[in-house]
């Protein structure tokens, strides 16, 4: 995969549990089996196949090349094993927020319910404050995804506004968005330290 390594100087971010990292070709197996779970896609429009998470892991890896940050392969430090994405990413067109750039996460199913998410988003969002400047960071998803809203308020994101994405369907149960953000300094800094 080109990019794929430590290059162009983006550092790996390490946690307590996790290593987030560039993107490797062997990723590309584990990551299809995530982005092919029905419970891992409950809040996206379908699963995807095995060339679109490709695809997917590729343009992830490429944000590293084009902006200095992207969204980091996880690993967990004890086994090394795959355990899904963090990092950060323009956000899509035509929302709320657009232009800026949004944290996002996708975790194994095996990986749940261990906190990993907001551990490394946590990671993510210092590395976008203190290295690459960032004066806010946003995050969406759809208002019933209620697992991806506890993760944001951990990390002391504030709900912002709510929209219907242009994307989903009307009619879908997925139509209705959330934003939340947070800024580096203030009650949304304190609260992303603890």
């Amino acid at each position: 995969m080109p990019g794929a390594g430590a290059g162009a100087g983006v550092p790996e971010l390490l946690t307590e549990r996790l290593v987030l990292r560039r993107w490797r070709a062997e990723d590309r197996g584990p990551f299809a089996a995530m982005n092919g779970n029905a419970a891992v896609m409950e809040f996206f429009p379908a699963p995807l196949s095995r060339a679109q998470s490709d695809d997917l892991a590729e343009r992830a890896d490429g944000l590293f090349e084009t902006l200095g940050y992207g969204l980091w392969a996880l690993e967990l430090r004890e086994t090394g094993e795959f355990a899904g994405f963090t990092g950060l990413a323009p956000m899509p067109e035509g929302v709320p927020g657009a232009g800026g750039v949004e944290v996002g996460w996708r975790l194994a199913q095996p990986f749940w319910g261990r906190g990993l998410a907001t551990e490394a988003a946590r990671a993510a969002l210092r590395f976008g404050f203190e290295n690459a400047g960032l004066s806010e960071v946003n995050s969406i998803t759809a208002v019933i995804n209620v697992r991806s809203r506890a993760v944001m308020e951990r990390l002391g994101m504030r709900e912002a506004d709510r929209f219907e994405h242009p994307r989903v369907p009307e009619g879908s149960p997925l139509r209705l968005h959330v934003r939340y953000t947070i800024r580096p300094e203030g009650e949304f800094g304190s609260q992303m330290q603890k």
